[in-house]
């Protein structure tokens, strides 16, 4: 074989420059990806540092602490909005979380095969439905609903038990803390079960029918093989709605009562930091009202941030405990 030859069976010194060329590009490409997004999210918590200078110099970590929220006396307080976003963001993957691993697992272990991408479309699709729409909805089907039938029936049942009648105290208002709740629940129910679906599929085959040939009930597979199998992908989905619900608007805006105080019955009106922040930027006149919303928006950042780091720090150390 010729020296010619076996030069021409490989690739010409043009073709390899231009792999190389291709390679840098392409890694550039992707660091100038991953500087811009964190070059955007400086951008941004620098923005709303700056914002909210003026209500923390005027009121400091009083602002934080307090729920005084008055615009024309200029006394502003964020513990009501802060109050109100964790406690719906709580209560609605209370009621999301069973509710979206249930179908998860019907879907999988239980659903009859011709069925189960029917239903799974059908539950994605509610992942689509806008905000605004949930919220339409929320005011003038679910409130009165809930303030006919579902409040009442709280307050009758537990309202002579200790410690739970301060939970259901006070008039079926129909909308408020509970309301917005559910509302949430209903939007972040798609990510819950979309995502402990697709986990659950990539569980291997042999691990279930192993443990039904060992006799296991359905029950035990799904306890005992599924989920912890599947258990950082599902706690991955929970932390992604929740992620959702604490920074939801429009549908928690319209349902909630927008109330700027705390109370420990769920029935009672409330407000959370991005239904404040809506109602009230495009009357807000004064350099200290508008850094007053711009801090309420900086404190919702900062505990999505947190919320998010600590999960990932848990699915890290699941992950290092698992191998």
């Amino acid at each position: 074989m010729t020296v010619e030859h076996q030069a021409g069976a490989g690739p010409s010194s043009n073709t390899l420059k231009r792999f190389a060329v291709t390679d840098i590009s392409f890694r550039g490409l992707t660091w100038f990806a991953a500087i811009l997004v964190l070059a955007v999210l400086g951008g941004v918590m620098i923005a709303l540092i700056i914002g909210s200078a003026p209500v923390f110099r005027e009121f400091g970590l009083n602002f934080i602490f307090s729920q005084a929220w008055n615009p024309v006396t200029e006394q502003f307080g964020a513990l009501g909005p802060i109050y109100g976003t964790l406690i719906t963001s709580a209560i609605a993957l209370l009621i999301a979380v069973p509710v979206g691993v249930g179908i998860s697992i019907f879907l999988t272990e239980n659903c009859p095969r011709p069925l189960r991408r029917p239903i799974a479309i059908a539950i994605e699709l509610l992942a689509g439905i806008p905000s605004i729409i949930y919220g339409i909805w929320g005011l003038f089907v679910f409130a009165p609903f809930m303030q006919a039938y579902v409040q009442p029936f709280l307050i009758s049942a537990f309202g002579n038990v200790p410690g739970l009648n301060m939970l259901f105290a006070g008039p079926p208002y129909g909308i408020g803390v509970l309301t917005a709740s559910f509302i949430l629940a209903i939007m972040v129910l798609p990510f819950i079960s979309s995502i402990t679906r697709d986990v659950f599929e990539t569980v291997p085959p042999m691990l279930k029918e192993s443990a039904y040939g060992l006799g296991c009930t359905t029950w035990e597979v799904v306890m005992k093989v599924v989920l912890p199998f599947t258990r950082v992908g599902v706690i991955g989905g929970v932390m992604l709605a929740l992620g959702r619900a604490l920074g939801e608007t429009m549908a928690v805006t319209f349902v909630i009562g927008n109330a700027h105080r705390i109370s420990a019955s769920i029935l009672a009106p409330g407000t959370t930091i991005s239904a404040t922040i809506a109602n009230e930027f495009a009357e807000a006149d004064g350099e200290l009202y508008t850094a007053a919303l711009l801090g309420l928006g900086l404190i919702l950042f900062v505990i999505t941030l947190i919320v998010l780091a600590a999960a990932r720090y848990m699915l890290m150390r699941i992950e290092k405990r698992l191998g």
